[in-house]
């Protein structure tokens, strides 16, 4: 529970390019308030509280009118704050939960007519986002999941993605792989496991944020080192890439980014408008049930 954990910046700056009509921020998390919503006593870190409230005022100033909860460590399995907050906007957002093994049927049902669209699962390294809830995790649940059309979504360091490929073998449920794949941009994109991240997406068979470039390169604030792992998703297979701020960016200790200036990056490196409209608007409404 020591981990650093900054408070988000007050006020994103506005893109310098207007933002699509159903634009979607497709990984944020909420935390809190702690009053009414606890963290969990095995959290990792402490998060300031970040609630609906103050994602929707950075939504509003980047222009994005859709967005994907993302269950975050602090909460663990109770996913409360996460339902609280479908309840409260149902058209405008969906959620990627938290389970464990002993998750029923029933409770897994309830989470998804209420929004949820998928279970989050960790393959890191211990000390990088390490969780329980892994790759023995997703097997057990597997089943249950694609009963309800749920899809998978991992944390994971692609370095370590050969290891996973067994599991996904069943390939009735989607795969996401969030942030490039966590991988250290500072050693270039031949690396051996974003290279068979390529291969798997250029196969359909993962999807892939092109989300945290701030957690994969230590360059801030213009991530160049990240660029290049970017361009090689784009060029790859854009039919299966979304994008999503991170907010409120949890686990950092300083060189807080900015949202405006994240999305100003998709932007930069995503010349094409219609790429851009695809990876925004097209793709997340498809993966996540929102209205075409």
């Amino acid at each position: 529970m020591d981990l650093p954990c900054l408070p988000p910046r007050a006020n994103a700056k506005q893109p310098d390019i207007p933002t699509p009509r159903g634009a979607c921020d497709a990984h944020f998390h909420l935390f809190g308030p702690a009053a009414k919503f606890p963290f969990a006593p095995e959290r990792a870190y402490t998060p300031p509280d970040a609630p609906l409230e103050a994602l929707l005022a950075m939504h509003a100033r980047i222009g994005v009118e859709r967005g994907v909860i993302i269950q975050g460590n602090p909460h663990g399995t109770d996913n409360s704050a996460l339902l609280d907050a479908l309840a409260r906007e149902p058209r405008r957002l969906r959620a990627v939960a938290i389970a464990n093994d002993a998750v029923s049927g029933t409770a897994l049902k309830r989470m998804a007519d209420a929004g949820v669209c998928a279970l989050r699962f960790h393959h890191m390294p211990k000390g990088r986002g390490y969780s329980a809830l892994g790759l023995t995790s997703f097997a057990a649940l597997a089943p249950r999941m694609a009963d309800l059309n749920l899809h998978a979504q991992f944390m994971m360091d692609v370095n370590y993605l050969q290891d996973a490929v067994p599991y996904f073998e069943d390939w009735r449920l989607p795969v996401v792989v969030d942030h490039m794949g966590n991988i250290d941009a500072a050693s270039g994109v031949k690396q051996p496991g974003f290279q068979l991240l390529c291969k798997l997406l250029a196969e359909g068979r993962l999807w892939v944020k092109v989300s945290g470039a701030y957690r994969i390169s230590k360059r801030y604030p213009d991530y160049p080192d990240a660029r290049a792992f970017h361009e090689a998703l784009v060029r790859t297979n854009p039919e299966q890439l979304i994008w999503g701020t991170d907010w409120p960016h949890p686990r950092l200790a300083e060189e807080m980014p900015d949202d405006g200036h994240l999305l100003d990056l998709f932007n930069t490196w995503t010349p094409d408008a219609a790429l851009r409209r695809k990876i925004l608007v097209e793709n997340p409404a498809r993966l996540y049930g929102f209205e075409r």
